[in-house]
């Protein structure tokens, strides 16, 4: 029997020291069993590494940033359709998410098939939201607090201790040790993200993580812990394993049914000395760390585009613990004729 095969645009081809999801999003969908890709790159700057890489994109296209306006963006992709005939759009950046939920209907008037959260399933999960989704989904969160100019600052040491946790609103994290430190990363982050910028208490312990799968009705369809074995100095993991943990998957499983979760997500977690766990984010896409999940057994995005083409799709019942990834650095070796083609075309 003939497997169908598939157009699918995937943005995040970052592959850097602050990797994007999408090179192990198109990893994983190249090693699909129920069906075969093409693969389209939607990239906003051209030197992504993922543009250059081999048996990554079959074809790239530069795309305007979100934060030029929707319409710009939604025009492109209009466009790279009208020649590609796009089947799914996959997502992989927090700052574009929005846009493309809330343009659902544009989408599905061009064809594109997509599996996203909800506007209102993206909102509550906000990072300054964060307290209050933990006490309506009776989940630890730390205490956090907004913060939108640089003089709230000297109020903080009466609401927190440090050190304290620094957050822009999509994405660089910094500890603080004192105000000084705050204001530093306050005026770094609110200059790349925008306001507000989050402070969030800082819980010692291990950071662990959870990969997850919700197809919108409560259901859990895949869920993979890990621990971060290695961290950058961007918060980012370098190297992982996967964990038999249950109360982490009991975590993520009531998470899903609460709140009726559409779409791939990665829950941040801290467990504590005391054994405590306490959401300090979640991510409401597939992480850059997808491919460990898939070789543990649980392929995401190739379950992620099953659900979006309105398939049934059993959960996964297991996983490999023990499996680790390490990320590392490779230099590619590209043409300068890529690079202006991609420069002033547009196309790749």
């Amino acid at each position: 029997m003939n497997k169908p095969k598939y157009t699918i645009a995937v943005t995040g081809l970052n592959n850097t020291d602050n990797p994007g999801p999408g090179v192990p999003v198109i990893r994983a969908l190249r090693s699909a069993k129920s069906f075969d890709v093409r693969i389209i790159g939607l990239v906003y700057e051209n030197l992504e590494p993922g543009i250059y890489m081999e048996n990554v994109a079959d074809k790239v296209y530069q795309i305007p940033y979100p934060s030029v306006g929707s319409e710009a963006l939604l025009n492109r992709i209009e466009y790279i359709n009208s020649i590609e005939n796009i089947d799914f759009l996959i997502p992989n950046f927090d700052a574009e998410l929005f846009t493309f939920i809330t343009s659902q209907a544009k989408l599905e008037s061009l064809n594109i098939k997509s599996f996203l959260p909800t506007k209102l399933q993206f909102e509550e999960r906000e990072k300054e939201k964060l307290v209050e989704f933990g006490e309506k989904y009776n989940i630890k969160v730390p205490k956090s607090k907004s913060l939108t100019s640089v003089n709230d600052i000297s109020k903080l040491r009466d609401d927190f201790d440090y050190p304290v946790l620094v957050k822009g609103k999509f994405y660089d994290a910094y500890i603080a040790y004192n105000s000084e430190q705050v204001i530093g990363h306050f005026n770094k982050i609110s200059s790349k993200w925008g306001l507000p910028v989050i402070i969030q208490e800082f819980i010692k312990g291990t950071e662990v993580n959870v990969i997850a799968l919700g197809d919108g009705r409560g259901n859990t369809i895949a869920a993979v812990p890990m621990r971060k074995q290695y961290i950058t100095d961007k918060g980012k993991a370098w190297g992982g394993i996967t964990l038999g943990d249950e109360t982490m998957l009991d975590i993520t499983c009531k998470l899903i049914k609460n709140t009726k979760w559409r779409g791939g997500m990665e829950l941040e977690l801290i467990k504590n000395n005391e054994g405590d766990y306490y959401l300090i984010e979640i991510n409401p896409r597939i992480p850059a760390w997808v491919y460990l999940a898939v070789e543990a057994g649980q392929n995401i995005p190739e379950a992620l585009i099953k659900l979006a083409n309105d398939e049934d799709v059993p959960p996964f019942t297991k996983y490999d613990i023990g499996k680790m990834f390490v990320r590392y650095s490779y230099d590619l070796i590209a043409d300068i004729s890529q690079f202006e083609k991609l420069s002033i075309t547009g196309e790749l």
